[in-house]
């Protein structure tokens, strides 16, 4: 079907053998049909595809965006046939079932349908990518699907049991709330959760139980979207089961708990470790758990990925390879100051130096990098752990925060020592960060001599690639946000239309937006005065 559907195009004039080339080979690296990577890499539209297969077959295209399916026709064929065979119903008449097909040769696909349904089937031509937005639209995608199934295999098994309820004040008996986590439909449950979260690019899941619902809700890119809601019977079921993951006491339903879940799981035919820092917090209905996903390999360590100008970069790298003082990274809680702080030392992480890093929680293993994990309940502070770490004869330290002044004034001795210090604090931009060290304490002269550099930082969402399409915008709206006139008129904007890549959101992936501030000689005398 792909070297046809190439040949097809090639002989309607749409494609010219390299072009088809570069697809065959972006095909092979990538996977997926080959009319899907055609208009993929915007070497051929949708709407001719469709019209090339229809002269060739002759059988007439159809616009499925335009085609509103009934409810009932949709039931008529099941969503797995419709995923394997990549196709459609679109309606009924008499014993007639339209369907729309990529490839209306498939004569096994419209046997298989005819057996099935009982009714003769008349094909019409759809593109790929028309045709698995209608499957997602109308049947939800593969995985919602999955999850679908799950729930109503555990309405039906409540149904048949009626589980009792235990109240909270009354007393909980551990081994049925055991036994209850073991069960096939909880324990499928929940690792559809932890994997959906993965397929969908999510940075942290909350499982959240409310009076008379409960719900699931993941974040992507920054935005939280609600996932499902699972049956309130299940709520002590499945929030059980995530404890004894996390390794937590589930006796224990009135304290805060904090644990780690490590999985090894295979998705799209690769193996992959996944960890989860797990957070449970009793609520006026039950605990709530959000689950963080530390994903090794979403973690991006090329500093020059980031999303920092090259000059700012420039002034970064300059202040981490400094063999003393202190690199401030600065910016409110999930705006990826984190992944800078371990991208600059993974950047001048060599056997010649000695690294030490003080973490609470320690969110990613680095290797050739000491790191340590707080535990304040024994009194290992980050001021405790920074005081040892000058005795391991570090070249490097970082410090995971600086939240009181005891701990911002060891770091200080520790940068004026010949020791490179990199740590965060929670302030809005650079240069309040200095404010903020004098008003913990620290004097004028020690700030000025021991900071060398503070990098402010968002993370903004990125607009999808898939869908993104030129916007006109006046001028003048652009001059009045700070534009100079010359550049208004010459800058393009886009704006993401929203498609099954992106959710129908418009957005795909984060950038950081970074606020680079070298101190300099006139900026040190400004603080001293």
């Amino acid at each position: 079907m792909a070297v046809k559907l190439g040949e097809m195009l090639i002989k309607a004039g749409l494609l010219t053998p390299q072009k088809l080339q570069e697809a065959l080979e972006y095909q092979k690296t990538n996977g997926g049909k080959l009319g899907l990577n055609l208009v993929k890499l915007g070497l051929v539209k949708e709407e001719d595809i469709t019209r090339v297969l229809s002269q060739q077959y002759g059988v007439p295209a159809i616009n499925l965006i335009k085609v509103e399916v009934d409810d009932a026709v949709v039931k008529l064929i099941p969503s797995e046939v419709a995923q394997k065979y990549l196709i459609m119903p679109v309606s009924r008449t008499g014993a007639t079932l339209t369907i729309a097909m990529v490839d209306p040769t498939n004569v096994f696909a419209m046997d298989d349908i005819k057996f099935m349904t009982g009714y003769n089937v008349e094909p019409v031509v759809a593109s790929e990518v028309a045709i698995k937005e209608a499957i997602d639209r109308y049947y939800g995608s593969i995985h919602a699907l999955e999850l679908k199934k799950v729930m109503d295999e555990m309405a039906q098994e409540e149904n048949e049991q009626n589980l009792e309820l235990l109240e909270d004040e009354q007393e909980v008996d551990l081994a049925k709330l055991e036994a209850a986590t073991e069960e096939a439909p909880v324990v499928r449950l929940v690792n559809l959760i932890l994997t959906d979260s993965i397929k969908r690019g999510a940075s942290d899941i909350h499982i959240e139980p409310y009076e008379k619902d409960f719900r699931v809700r993941f974040r992507i890119d920054g935005v939280l979207y609600e996932i499902m809601q699972p049956p309130m019977k299940l709520r002590d079921a499945i929030t059980s089961r995530l404890k004894i993951m996390a390794k937590l006491d589930i006796s224990e339903k009135r304290l805060p708990q904090d644990g780690r879940i490590k999985i090894k799981m295979k998705l799209q035919g690769k193996n992959r470790e996944m960890d989860y820092r797990v957070s449970v917090l009793p609520t006026l209905f039950g605990e709530k758990i959000v689950l963080r996903l530390l994903d090794k390999e979403n973690l991006m360590l090329d500093m020059t990925r980031l999303g920092f100008e090259q000059e700012s970069l420039d002034k970064f790298e300059k202040a981490i390879f400094k063999p003393y003082g202190m690199v401030l990274v600065t910016g409110p809680t999930g705006s990826g100051k984190t992944n800078t702080l371990y991208s600059s030392i993974s950047k001048v992480n060599s056997p010649e130096t000695n690294i030490i890093t003080a973490e609470d929680p320690v969110e990613f293993n680095l290797h050739g990098i000491n790191q340590v994990q707080m535990k304040e309940q024994i009194g290992l502070n980050f001021a405790a752990a920074l005081r040892s770490f000058l005795r391991q004869d570090p070249n490097i330290t970082l410090v995971g925060e600086i939240r009181d002044f005891e701990t911002a004034e060891i770091a200080v001795k520790a940068a004026l020592t010949g020791h490179l210090v990199l740590s965060t604090l929670h302030t809005n931009d650079a240069p309040s960060t200095i404010n903020r060290l004098m008003n913990m304490g620290i004097e004028p002269y020690l700030v000025a001599t021991s900071v060398h550099l503070i990098c402010a930082q968002r993370l903004v969402r990125r607009l999808c690639k898939d869908c993104k399409e030129e916007v006109n915008m006046p001028s003048q709206a652009l001059i009045d946000i700070g534009y100079g006139t010359d550049e208004a008129s010459k800058v393009k904007l886009f704006k993401g239309k929203g498609c099954p890549t992106c959710n129908n959101t418009g957005y795909k992936g984060r950038v950081g937006l970074y606020e680079v501030m070298e101190m300099t000689d006139a900026m040190r005398e400004m603080i001293l005065t």
